[in-house]
């Protein structure tokens, strides 16, 4: 009996080792997002853009296959975290990749830095981690919340608007959407207004803007939220009265359902699917092919971070055992981004263009955020000061 416990014993280690062997031939990577409810197509989004990336790549990164695991967060907090740890702890991921929203990311980002995986954000960049809360592990490829709201601002002064009423769901992303913008703009808000991030009723909101009488409305309304308060906003006579100045209200992902109730709505962003650079153009005519679709900021944002990791993996002939090496090598940015120049500052966040966008109608009859003007060139975040990396 002892020799057949022994013998169970010697193959169950063995099986480990396999286990253990065939984990380290591949790059495992999580990728969290929103990928049901009213903000799954931001989620799907991004998806979309980091599997087309996987896919250029043949699959492989510095010669190994990539293995995805795919999770849905739920736009919950709790779920997040338990999704994450499930990431780390059974699928013994490599990477963790995501969220969409920075409540998520805000829930998420210690359990996966404690546990000495790299977290790379493409889309929410809460300000919680960019000053004294800095971590070596953790990358973002979109920007600081902030810095979008930030040229927001800046070209409201440009456009002449004095008076702007400000409407942004209250939760981190949203809160610091407001901060941004009141950092740069240098008129009146005649109301700062925070929802609930499930409102889904603007009614109310509308008529008190139609009140006001503002010179433009500044607000962050992402997925089904800004589908619902372009409707009423519409609906209620105010389109072609009071300009709509957003970031994320009316993009790429929510613009198949909006189509011309959104045309003029003026934006903020490092990017847009008419940005005229070789690597773009691929990576819009392949996003069409692939999904019928214009891709959004999320897209690109997720297809960078995959680049960005191709690069590390690469230069460290697929071994990414040493944390420390990774975190080395993605600081280096080796990668040439669709949105053109790209670098990260100490915090990990990175230094970028910003453009003003606008909404308008392609030839094949989509519709997209296409760039009017540069806004702010080499863009870094306020709170990098205060990281000490």
């Amino acid at each position: 009996m002892r020799a057949v416990l022994r013998g169970v014993g010697v193959a169950a280690g063995l099986l480990l080792a396999v286990q253990a062997a065939n984990a380290q031939d591949k790059i495992r990577i999580g990728l969290i997002y929103t990928l049901s409810g009213p903000a799954a197509a931001l989620g799907q989004q991004s998806r979309n853009g980091f599997e087309l990336a996987v896919k250029e790549l043949g699959g492989k990164m510095g010669g190994k296959d990539v293995q995805l695991f795919v999770v849905d967060d739920t736009l919950k907090p709790d779920v997040a975290i338990q999704k994450a740890r499930e990431l780390i702890e059974s699928d013994k991921v490599d990477f963790v990749v995501g969220p969409i929203f920075s409540n998520v990311l805000v829930a998420i980002h210690k359990p996966v830095t404690d546990a000495g995986k790299i977290l790379i954000s493409t889309n929410a960049g809460a300000s919680n981690f960019a000053g004294k809360e800095c971590t070596p592990n953790f990358f973002v490829t979109s920007y600081q919340n902030d810095q979008i709201y930030e040229a927001i601002g800046e070209a409201s002064n440009k456009h002449g608007y004095k008076k702007v009423y400000a409407l942004v769901p209250n939760y981190p992303a949203g809160k610091d959407a407001l901060a941004g913008f009141k950092r740069t703009f240098k008129g009146e808000i005649v109301e700062e207004s925070l929802l609930p991030l499930n409102t889904t009723d603007f009614q109310a909101e509308v008529s008190k803007i139609a009140a006001k009488k503002p010179d433009a409305l500044f607000t962050f309304m992402p997925g089904g939220l800004g589908i619902n308060l372009l409707k009423t906003f519409n609906q209620a006579g105010l389109k072609g009265k009071i300009p709509v100045i957003s970031a994320f209200t009316a993009d790429e992902a929510t613009l198949p359902v909006l189509k011309d109730a959104a045309t003029g709505v003026l934006g903020a962003l490092t990017w847009a699917p008419n940005m005229d650079n070789p690597e773009n153009k691929k990576f819009v005519d392949e996003y069409l092919k692939a999904y019928n679709a214009v891709p959004a900021s999320y897209a690109m944002q997720a297809y960078d971070a995959a680049k960005l990791i191709d690069s590390a993996v690469v230069a460290l002939k697929g071994d990414v055992s040493n944390e420390k090496a990774v975190e080395a090598e993605l600081k280096k940015a080796n990668f040439k981004s669709v949105r053109g120049p790209f670098k990260f500052n100490v915090n990990g966040y990175p230094i970028e263009d910003f453009y003003l966008t606008k909404v308008a109608q392609r030839p094949d009859g989509k519709y997209e955020t296409q760039i009017v003007e540069k806004i702010l060139s080499n863009h870094a975040d306020p709170y990098a000061k205060d990281c000490k990396l």
